[in-house]
């Protein structure tokens, strides 16, 4: 773009330019004059007598040097004021007319978009304006010579020079002070976004015909105007590549040698400290992976939101279990661009966590996790909770399983300079106690200040120190993790073995395939112990029983008690046999044993007091029931697992003279008052000290010392049992009563507890495991014997479709309630094994109702059902007998409550459209709370003619207005049978209250309408109420709401005693 520069021919020579014709002489002076009258006019007079700088009005540019003083330009505006006559018409055109020609000035260096100023005072034409702009608000004249488009003035006080650029914008001229820059500093403005649109004014670059400036554009570059963004190709102003991502534009910094070397060391220790499991075994043989399960969480409201983990995680059904499966290479990316930088591993006692944990510290050192130069394993059972001189770079350097560091410093520099390639595993990290305030009082530096652990990990999980790191926590559900669930990127759930996996791990521990064979035998034999190998641990515990029996006749035991008393037993007897100096003092040490693990069990810890005797550890050590775990700092034992803790400390309970008979009560059977929930430690000791009150264990396998007496103790548990009313209790506790009763192994606890389990049985929310599942049909089998049925609620339990079967096929069960896409998968199991008798009573006793859905997938199966309901054949076969009268669940559905909310309500609510027409004998429907808005009453209204069994309809506070109750209108008066409405809490105005009073007296046996707190005046609860004397039938009408006056509503309600108020 050319600089237009006009100066006075006596200071310039005259140079000759076309564009010396942009602005004709008379055009620009006449204007100019034109534009100061309309300003005095318009504002102060004394306006521009207060400005900073001076302003010529006879010539266009004039620099700093040659500008006029104030006392001409006050003698100006006194004549602009006077009446404009032919005389001074003729004057100020005379005056107007001078010497001026335009002088050429060299092209911008962006190529005429973006020009570079040059001098102070210059004019210039602009493709960008300036954001400092005072504007005066009149409007000028148009030009007069050429009858085209106006001109608008802008004036900057923030800048000394006169008016110096002319800026072309449609359809106006603007006139700005240039900013004081120097050229080649120019700052460009930011692109727009992607997709920002220009105002319609910005977008036409051509100028109406006819205008002073026709020239002017035609000896400029056309530019066209990208509506979508600047910096798209084509445009030449911006520079068409992308901004590189954070991660791209990062510069890594080359670790040094010695850091290097400390990496290799570390990836080489790893290989020494993870490469062994329980019992020496290599893990490199004897590992089985396990599924990975992604979970997903509930967010709940009210003051018990965060009371419980297991309340807050979605339990799944099987069949989405099974599309959550990760990979453990997906730990960390599973699908998602966005890496997870805090991931939570879950899993119950024996489930393998800490295996899972040394299989990926395995991966790393042999290089499978690139994307880690660090990784740093911490064992929070043996992290000191109560001091507080710990800093960061202690406690990834020094409290960690990595070797000892020589050159500290470079290492800890280098990890500060790349955070993000660092992983932090907190192994154990249900052992840190006192989560109250866990994420208050984080760590702020990552360098000199000493903090506590519990700072040290919150100050690194909010990003206070180590901005980027990734974090790794693995505990189990039931006990931690409150306070830091809904920060965790991802929840991850580790399972158990399946049947292929018990398989497996059994022909890995037996070498010998004739070792491997019999023990496979005699592990399917006992079905109890099968369902318990699911767990690893309690796998590994079977195999070292079957490895380890005196008789390879003897059959596995039948409960969890008997098998981990055998077990035990085992442990010391090899103990002894290494340390025969330990074979006179069994029995003083195995109760001092137990003392010390019931000491932990109380403080919820797992380490053995460090007073104790030499002997006492030496015997735990060699028996496997303790392991030692060494740090810097001390060497601490801890015992082995949780469960063998939880039977020493249920054999404290039982024949320690110390604990009376109350205390025995209270910590081993469940009770019916609410208590503090103690996770899965309280629920084992229950197990474990009916277990060693009732069961008859022969000698030369119990532990229980046979001197001391435990009948008060047993019949105070007796009494206990059978005072409990398990009607009142909740699903868990019901089903840690079931395992009470199994651990007794006599039938008079069980025939007990069946006479008092009540008709509906519900494990609704109880995550089932398969041993739950056998424990539950081995009790329920016995109930022919006392002549009961039950219906089960199974929904939200995962469970697995084998112990689906196994549950459905009970004589005693009626009528079951299960995931309707595990209950599918069931029937397809079964028609895919040609068991059609099995397959009908499967069917047969599946039933919805009531139907209360409070997650996605509680709807999203339905429409399946739905079709197998109308074909009536399964989605992988063809025509079912079974299935000649469709599905009865179906037919039979009475009660449908959906209680999804605001959040999820609106998606899911269109599946739950395409079912209803199918549930022919729907009496309550209940649709609160969802916000379906206009668009889903209309949805609603076009399948209520469907419903002729419908009594009662609720769509209270759903964001419904008054084009939805025109279409719900329509259809209410098609349901035969409604006796309910409520539409209370909506915004219904006087047109929608106008439509439903038009419907009325069309619902024949309509006795109860709510439609209070909604928008419509005294005009619409009028009509209502003249509606409602054509309604004989009708018994209350609640219509009360703040738009209504007051006493409009008493006269309406004293002409009638149906209306209400609240």
């Amino acid at each position: 773009m050319d600089y237009l520069c006009e100066t006075d021919a006596e200071f310039q020579d005259i140079v000759s330019d076309p564009m010396s014709e942009l602005l004709p002489d008379n055009v620009f002076s006449k204007y100019l004059e034109s534009i100061l009258e309309e300003t005095e006019e318009a504002i102060d007079p004394y306006f521009l007598d207060n400005l900073s700088f001076p302003i010529d009005t006879d010539t266009t540019c004039t620099q700093p040097d040659q500008a006029l003083d104030q006392d001409n330009l006050t003698n100006k505006r006194s004549r602009k004021r006077k009446v404009d006559t032919p005389s001074n018409k003729t004057r100020k055109d005379t005056d107007g007319k001078r010497n001026r020609k335009a002088t050429a000035c060299p092209e911008s260096p962006s190529g005429g978009m973006t020009p570079t100023i040059t001098s102070k005072g210059s004019f210039q034409l602009s493709s960008n304006t300036f954001q400092n702009i005072l504007r005066i608000p009149f409007s000028p004249p148009p030009l007069p010579s050429s009858g085209g488009s106006a001109l608008q003035f802008s004036i900057c006080p923030f800048t000394p020079p006169l008016i110096g650029t002319v800026v072309p914008t449609w359809p106006t001229y603007v006139l700005v002070s240039p900013q004081n820059v120097s050229p080649g500093t120019q700052i460009l403005p930011l692109s727009p976004a992607d997709g920002t649109v220009a105002p319609p004014e910005l977008t036409v670059s051509v100028l109406p015909v006819g205008s002073s400036s026709d020239r002017a554009c035609k000896s400029l570059p056309s530019v066209s105007v990208d509506t979508l963004s600047p910096t798209k190709e084509g445009n030449p102003q911006k520079n068409t590549d992308s901004p590189p991502s954070k991660t791209e534009s990062k510069i890594r910094p080359e670790a040094p040698e010695c850091v290097k070397d400390y990496i290799n060391h570390v990836k080489s220790c790893m290989r020494d400290v993870c490469c062994t499991m329980r019992g020496g075994m290599a893990i490199e043989s004897q590992y089985v992976d396990v599924d990975v399960i992604q979970r997903k969480l509930l967010i709940k409201s009210g003051k018990n939101a965060n009371k419980c983990l297991e309340k807050e995680l979605v339990v799944l059904s099987d069949s989405e279990r099974k599309k959550a499966k990760l990979d453990r290479s997906q730990l960390f990316h599973n699908g998602d661009s966005r890496p997870k930088q805090s991931v939570a591993l879950l899993g119950k006692a024996g489930v393998g966590k800490t295996m899972f944990i040394q299989r990926l510290c395995l991966d790393w050192a042999s290089g499978s996790l690139p994307q880690f130069q660090f990784v740093f394993l911490l064992n929070c059972k043996v992290l000191d909770l109560t001091q507080s001189n710990y800093s960061l770079k202690g406690l990834l350097l020094d409290l960690s399983t990595s070797p000892r560091c020589e050159d500290s410093d470079s290492v800890f520099n280098h990890i500060l300079s790349c955070p993000d390639e660092v992983l932090i595993i907190f192994d154990s990290f249900d052992h840190i106690k006192d989560f109250e305030g866990l994420l208050q009082c984080p760590a702020k530096s990552p360098t000199d200040t000493k903090y506590t652990i519990k700072q040290l990990f919150s100050g690194l999980f909010q990003k206070e120190i180590l901005s980027g790191c990734t974090i790794l926590i693995a505990t189990r559900p039931k006990d931690v993790l409150n306070q830091v669930l809904r920060k965790i990127d991802s929840l991850l759930e580790l399972c158990g073995f399946s049947p292929e996996d018990i398989e497996l791990y059994t022909s890995k521990y037996f070498g010998d395939a004739s070792l491997q064979e019999s023990a496979l035998k005699k592990i399917k034999n006992q079905s109890y112990i099968f369902s318990l190998c699911s767990n690893p641990l309690l796998c590994w515990t079977t195999c070292f029983l079957l490895e380890n029996q005196d008789s390879r006749s003897d059959d596995l035991p039948s409960t969890l008690t008997d098998l981990y008393q055998r077990v035990a037993s085992k442990h010391l007897q090899l103990a002894m046999l290494g340390n025969r100096s330990l074979c006179k003092r069994k029995q003083p040490d195995i109760p001092q044993l137990c003392k010390m693990a019931w000491e932990g069990f109380k403080n919820h810890n797992t380490c053995v007091n460090s007073g104790s005797s030499t002997e006492l550890l030496d015997c735990g050590l060699k028996s496997g029931i303790l392991v030692s775990y060494e740090t810097s700092e001390r060497q601490e034992n801890h015992f082995a697992d949780l469960f063998t803790q939880n039977l020493l400390s249920a054999l404290h309970l039982v024949q320690s003279k110390q604990v009376n008979e109350k205390m025995v009560v209270a910590n081993s059977i469940v009770q019916q008052k609410k208590r503090k929930v103690q996770g899965e430690s309280q629920d084992m000791l229950q197990r474990f000290v009916v277990g060693l009150l009732f069961q008859k264990t022969p000698d030369r396998v119990s532990i229980l010392d046979s001197s001391v007496n435990i009948k008060a103790k047993r019949k105070a548990v007796e009494a206990h049992l059978k005072s409990m009313k398990p009607n009142n209790l909740v699903p868990a506790r019901l089903l840690e009563l079931f395992h009470c009763v199994y651990e007794t192994n006599g039938d008079k606890f069980a025939k007990l507890l069946l006479k008092n389990l009540p008709d509906n049985l519900s494990f609704c929310g109880a995550q089932l495991c398969p041993s739950d599942v056998y424990v539950i049909c081995h009790l329920l089998q016995h109930a022919s014997a006392v002549k009961r049925t039950f219906s089960i609620n199974l929904q939200d339990t995962c469970i697995p479709i084998s112990g689906l079967k196994e549950l459905v096929g009970l004589k005693c069960i009626k009528s079951f309630w299960a995931h309707t896409a595990d209950t599918i998968g069931l029937w397809e199991d079964l028609h895919q094994s040609n068991d059609e008798l099995n397959l009908k009573k499967a069917i047969e006793k599946f039933t919805l109702n009531p139907f209360k859905a409070t997650q996605g997938y509680h709807i999203e199966s339905l429409p399946d059902l739905v079709r197998i309901h109308r074909e009536k054949k399964l989605p992988v076969s063809e025509f079912v007998p079974a299935l000649d009268k469709g599905v009865p669940a179906l037919l039979h559905l009475q009660r449908l409550e959906f209680e999804l909310g605001v959040q999820n309500g609106p998606e899911v609510f269109p599946k739950l459209i395409e079912v209803l027409p199918s549930l022919h004998s729907l009496q309550h429907l209940d649709l609160e709370k969802n916000q379906i808005g206009d668009s889903g009453a209309e949805k609603l209204s076009g399948v209520l003619n469907f419903l002729k069994c419908l009594k009662l309809l609720n769509l209270s506070q759903n964001f419904i207005g008054d084009a939805g109750v025109e279409k719900l209108a329509k259809g209410l008066a098609s349901i035969p049978s409604l006796q309910t409405l409520s539409l209370y809490g909506n915004v219904i105005a006087d047109i929608g209250a106008e439509h439903l009073a038009l419907a009325l007296p069309e619902m024949k046996v309509l006795q109860d309408l709510d439609i209070k707190f909604n928008k419509f005046t005294d005009i619409g609860a009028t009509k209502l109420s003249a509606a409602l004397k054509n309604c004989t039938g009708m018994k209350s009408l609640e219509l009360w709401n703040d738009c209504i006056p007051y006493g409009v509503f008493e006269h309406l309600r004293l002409q009638d005693s149906r209306i209400r108020s609240l």
